[in-house]
């Protein structure tokens, strides 16, 4: 039986305030027993390493990331990405920046280079305060620190289910 491959990637920058959700749930699942196959890691602002953790063919990833919706500052969002939104026309405008990270830009660049993207899912909460570029914030809002929990089971239940699916789909056989 093959061992099922789950990325599980905190991306964000933790000079930004509540940009650095998923800095802070990263670091904390890391922590964790987690069965062989899966990886948890901080990515920050790494796009270029992302981009080659991608490379690697991961079955499933699961992204946490600070993601403006409109919604209350806090507010956990899982959202299944579409890939077939990634095309050959951002490839051509879209850079990996070594000192920013922009996830659309990472997987537009995966694909250029011939990686096959497979099922994504993102993790978000809703910032309440990002500081500014200029003058940066260290540490998460109350409402945002207090999603972190939220976020550490929305990401267990993700990748149980994967895990689970991938079991179930190798018994079939």
């Amino acid at each position: 039986m093959s061992v099922p491959r789950v990325l599980v990637a905190g991306i964000g920058n933790i000079f930004l305030g509540d940009d650095a959700f998923g800095c802070e749930v990263a670091q904390r699942l890391a922590g964790r027993d987690w069965p062989e196959g899966v990886r948890v890691a901080d990515f920050g602002i790494r796009g270029l390493d992302l981009a080659y953790a991608l490379l690697d063919g991961p079955e499933a990833t699961v992204f946490v990331d600070a993601v403006p919706r409109g919604g209350e500052p806090g507010t956990v969002y899982v959202i299944e990405l579409d890939l077939t939104q990634i095309g050959a026309a951002d490839q051509g405008k879209t850079v990996v920046d070594a000192h920013t990270m922009n996830p659309l830009a990472v997987l537009a660049m995966v694909q250029s280079l011939g990686g096959a993207l497979r099922q994504i899912t993102l993790v978000g909460c809703e910032p309440g305060d990002l500081g500014t570029a200029e003058e940066g914030k260290m540490g998460l809002s109350p409402p945002v620190a207090a999603a972190v929990d939220n976020a550490i089971e929305c990401v267990e239940r993700l990748v149980s289910d994967i895990l689970a699916r991938r079991h179930e789909a190798v018994e079939l056989r």
